[in-house]
């Protein structure tokens, strides 16, 4: 098939989710179809090399520069009284949806495909005025923004993304009013996405995952009495879980275990790193351009996720590296995980505490959910059985949308 690919993270490097999800699905893809990229950039320019890579498994038509959403600009706070996502609007691209427009006037294509990974940073709303092919939004994510108003401590926060949450199923549901597919990473946005959406039908799964090759090399031994978060504090989540635990949970494994330490890996560029009980015992090593190292050489990998979506990577990489895992159950969610045989979950602090406390001292279980853990990640997390998964679903799409009669 003849295949526009509308993206909002260049997908090379693939140092973060987005990125990961989207290089690894595009290059699987590409083997059996002609793809052609049009991408934000947020941020700036793509170098030659990383354009060279993609370009080596698919056409890169078009890169379009992409601001950061700044909630606090005037003409931002006067939308906080559209019906429509304020970051949808704010960062809406003139440029991108006339690369759209002249794409689609000098090829013709079987099917368009918008990943939406993130509010506003999707490409879903260049694709809603098109017509004469079917339409698929790959990784349509809710639940961080609906679990986001839930943790909410305040009336006025719990107004403000209460708000917020109206807009975006508003929106979820026009949009799927104008689509043919519809993709999510979980069980649960699924399941959040057939609430709001109950009459749409053409949807499914495709989870998150990994390439296998990359993860079967010896990387050295974990050393005693070491945990890692593999995040970046950019992120809102991950500095919201790093906040957790280093406020409730460390003192408490530090107090019985003084020897630990932990590391917090990934880029912390404009972050208010005084926010966060930073002290003896945390590292934070900032980007690690291969983070796997630094993973398996730790005894063990913490995910206190208290927001969020999607199907955690970095619970993915630790268990086909080996390392043993503790996590919440948001963190979890999405994952075929199974408390005790893959992973650990506690969701107060002092059991977060025990539990990593556990798997410190435990050579038993430790062992356990290091080989059930990577023997789930061989069997369902392959991105070659994932990405056979997605293009059964695109074929099937664009079938449909042949039979019954449209051009």
């Amino acid at each position: 098939m003849q295949i526009l690919f509308l993206s909002g993270w260049f997908p090379y490097p693939p140092d973060n989710g987005a990125r990961m999800r989207i290089y690894n699905l595009l290059g699987r893809l590409a083997c059996w179809h002609d793809i052609a990229l049009l991408s934000f950039v947020p941020g700036g320019q793509v170098n030659q090399h990383d354009l060279d890579v993609v370009n080596s498994f698919c056409r890169v038509w078009g890169t379009v520069p992409q601001d950061e959403f700044r909630p606090l600009r005037p003409r931002a706070l006067a939308r906080l009284f559209s019906p429509l996502p304020r970051a949808l609007l704010e960062m809406h691209s003139s440029h991108m949806a006339s690369q759209v427009y002249a794409a689609l006037q000098q090829r013709s294509f079987d099917l368009i495909i918008a990943s939406e990974i993130g509010p506003g940073l999707g490409t879903s709303p260049y694709v809603l005025g098109l017509e004469g092919m079917p339409r698929v939004v790959e990784d349509l994510e809710l639940s961080m923004i609906r679990n986001q108003g839930r943790a909410q401590r305040t009336w006025r926060g719990r107004v403000r993304h209460g708000l917020t949450w109206w807009k975006q199923q508003r929106y979820a549901v026009h949009l799927l009013s104008h689509v043919e597919g519809c993709t999510v990473a979980s069980d649960q946005e699924r399941a959040l996405l057939q609430s709001i959406a109950p009459s749409f039908e053409s949807l499914v799964v495709i989870p998150n995952g990994l390439n296998l090759a990359l993860y079967g090399a010896e990387w050295g031994s974990p050393a005693p009495d070491t945990l890692i978060f593999p995040g970046a504090l950019t992120y809102q989540a991950n500095f919201d879980a790093m906040a957790f635990f280093l406020k409730d949970v460390f003192p408490v494994v530090r107090s019985r275990r003084p020897g630990v330490t932990l590391r917090i890996t990934g880029r912390t560029d404009g972050v208010p790193l005084h926010d966060l009980p930073v002290g003896d015992g945390v590292i934070l090593t900032g980007y690690l351009e291969d983070v796997r190292p630094a993973i398996a050489q730790s005894q063990v990998c913490i995910v206190p996720l208290l927001t969020g979506g999607g199907t955690r990577l970095k619970i993915l990489e630790a268990m086909a590296l080996g390392t043993p895992v503790v996590t919440t159950t948001q963190g979890a969610e999405g994952l075929d995980a199974i408390p005790g045989e893959h992973i650990l979950i506690a969701d107060e602090p002092l059991a977060f505490a025990d539990a990593v406390l556990c798997l410190l001292s435990d050579y038993t279980l430790r062992a356990k959910l290091v080989a059930n853990g990577r023997r789930l990640v061989r069997e369902r997390y392959g991105w070659d059985r994932i990405a056979q998964e997605l293009d059964r679903f695109l074929q099937q799409v664009v079938q449909q949308y042949r039979q019954q009669g449209a051009p």
